[in-house]
């Protein structure tokens, strides 16, 4: 079952216009939310992010946009597909409704939400061989629009392709001033001794849920130095550790950059934290 603007239809019945907006022009933001036995993981960082996105993409958001509607919503699916007792991956779709070209006809807003089922319930460890490059055909910018979920994802889909065409697990994308922003699905942070750095949302890093834990994390680990920083990617090469994160996988340590290859012990130290955050909620 699919929820298609509060409705709960079958997969095949899921039907949106060649006219979306979501499709003609990428006017669509979204959230990649983790459900773990029928409870939201970090929902009011998701929630309060998915409002920011839409206040940024100046969509109208609905009177009935509440946090407790919304979670309802979800979990009326997540029961819907049987996947109560089980470890669920839902995307949160928002699109603004068609009409016009690129000035919008309307700022009213449609959605969708669907739902798939995981293997794990908590983060597990992934120590096998994780090889990236520095993917340099195109960059994003900087700023405000490359912090949020949005369907403006060409160079992420076009990395993605470069990885896979060259035998490499992911790819780290630049910015216009040739610093490493992010990976092509979560943000990007480097441990070089106690120092953990991560590139800031100002430099066109996603705002992740995850990164921002992490961040509370680690702040709170003394023996660590935390810098939101720029990177220059002549700085992953002399690092010590090198990992990804986002909602879906925690953290993917980076086993391999180039010819330097990198310990994961700090990744699964953090990983284990995280997890604990997670279910204290």
């Amino acid at each position: 079952m699919i929820n298609l603007n509060g409705n709960l239809v079958k997969e095949e019945n899921a039907n949106l216009s060649v006219y979306n907006r979501g499709f003609a022009y990428g006017d669509s933001v979204f959230e990649t939310i983790r459900v773990i036995n029928g409870k939201i993981m970090f929902w009011e960082d998701h929630y309060f992010r998915l409002m920011s996105s839409m206040r940024i993409m100046r969509m109208e958001i609905p009177a009935s946009f509440s946090p407790e509607f919304l979670e309802e919503e979800i979990l009326d699916l997540i029961e819907s597909n049987n996947l109560r007792s089980s470890p669920a991956r839902v995307k949160f779709a928002v699109y603004r409704e068609e009409g016009g070209y690129y000035t919008p006809a309307t700022r009213e807003i449609g959605y969708t939400i669907i739902t798939e089922e995981l293997e794990n319930s908590f983060y597990l460890l992934n120590e096998a061989s994780y090889e990236v490059e520095l993917f340099k055909d195109h960059y994003i910018n900087s700023g405000i629009l490359s912090s949020i979920k949005s369907n403006n994802r060409a160079v992420n889909v076009l990395g993605s392709i470069f990885a896979n065409e060259n035998g490499y697990k992911n790819c780290l994308i630049l910015n216009e001033n040739k610093n490493v922003v992010e990976a092509l699905n979560g943000n990007l942070f480097l441990v070089t001794e106690r120092s953990i750095k991560t590139p800031p949302v100002s430099d066109g890093a996603l705002n992740g849920i995850t990164r921002k834990q992490l961040l509370k994390i680690i702040k709170e680990m003394p023996e660590y130095q935390l810098e939101e920083t720029s990177i220059s990617p002549f700085e992953l090469q002399k690092a010590d550790e090198l990992f990804i994160t986002n909602v879906v996988v925690g953290i993917q340590p980076i086993t391999k950059y180039r010819k330097k290859e990198y310990s994961t012990k700090v990744g699964g130290e953090l990983l284990s934290k995280l997890n604990v955050k997670a279910r204290l909620g």
